[in-house]
């Protein structure tokens, strides 16, 4: 299976936020977490996952990135293709997008940076924006 997506948004969190994903499951390989600098919480969760699990027709795996979101956004984002409820997170406050390209990478920016700011320190935050 082609990672182009997994592989450019991996990057991009590389050069924009000076993180690097960690791997933290041997159980499972492929799935990363990227953590705000100064909290060292999760902003970013990718997992390799089986379509059935997430509900999706066909055989076979998708990636899924997950991020923390504002909770109406939430709302609104799940009624566009490549957004799904948070898998193995809080629905509440995170969603799930498949890192298949059904969602543009131009799309899937804002949400990083978004969550990347809701998980600084209090002190730390910025302005956050509505996307």
């Amino acid at each position: 299976m082609e990672k182009l997506q997994r592989n450019r948004l991996f990057q991009y969190i590389e050069d924009f936020y000076s993180t690097e994903p960690e791997y933290l499951w041997a159980k499972y390989p492929s799935y990363a977490v990227f953590r705000h600098s100064a909290s060292r919480k999760w902003f970013a969760a990718v997992m390799e996952l089986q379509k059935s699990r997430l509900g999706l027709s066909g055989s076979g795996c998708v990636d899924v990135l997950n991020v923390k979101c504002d909770s109406v956004l939430i709302g609104s984002l799940l009624a566009e293709e490549g957004f799904l409820p948070a898998y193995h997170m809080n629905k509440n406050t995170w969603i799930s997008v498949l890192l298949d390209e059904t969602v543009p990478d131009e799309r899937i920016l804002p949400l990083l940076e978004w969550s990347y700011d809701a998980v600084a320190p209090k002190g730390k935050r910025r302005k956050q924006e509505q996307i």
